[in-house]
């Protein structure tokens, strides 16, 4: 084979399209462009997210979100109340974010905690989350059980 042999593969090369050659080429008056308006118009073209000068919507949706401020420190603890903590436990049982997580009342173990005081509880139980509502503790320890505090961190800083 020689350098003379070689051809682009069928239908690889079009011709380019000539517009503004009179209207017998086709393309001819507008030159594809339609009639008036900026895209007709010469020079560079428009912005993908230009919208011909009204506010663009990019920054309307702060304003269209609808949800108001948000704060970017909030920090989400995930709910348990003492009695599904009463189905799930044995007596003298830990309740750790790890066991939580391993009965599937929470899916990591890695998630905020927070012990709430709905239902009751008949067993003695030993409690370690990261927070727990002051009617919880008051059942926990009623029942014999304790209550101890996980250390946790909001936006870098430790607390507690």
């Amino acid at each position: 084979m020689k350098v003379h042999d070689l051809y682009p593969a069928e239908g690889a090369h079009k011709r380019k399209k000539r517009v503004g050659r009179g209207i017998a080429a086709g393309q001819g008056k507008t030159a594809g462009r339609g009639t008036k308006g900026q895209g007709a118009r010469q020079g560079p073209e428009v912005r993908p997210y230009f919208e011909g000068g009204q506010l663009p919507l990019v920054r309307k949706i702060p304003f269209a979100r609808g949800v108001g401020f948000f704060n970017p420190y909030h920090v989400e603890f995930l709910p348990v109340n003492l009695a599904q903590l009463a189905e799930r436990f044995e007596p003298g049982a830990v309740v750790s974010p790890e066991t939580l997580a391993a009965v599937g009342l929470i899916k990591s173990e890695t998630d905020l905690v927070v012990v709430l005081g709905q239902g009751e509880l008949d067993r003695p139980l030993t409690i370690r989350v990261h927070r727990v509502s002051a009617s919880a503790q008051a059942k926990v320890e009623a029942a014999g059980g304790t209550v101890e505090l996980l250390p946790w961190q909001r936006g870098g800083f430790r607390t507690r």
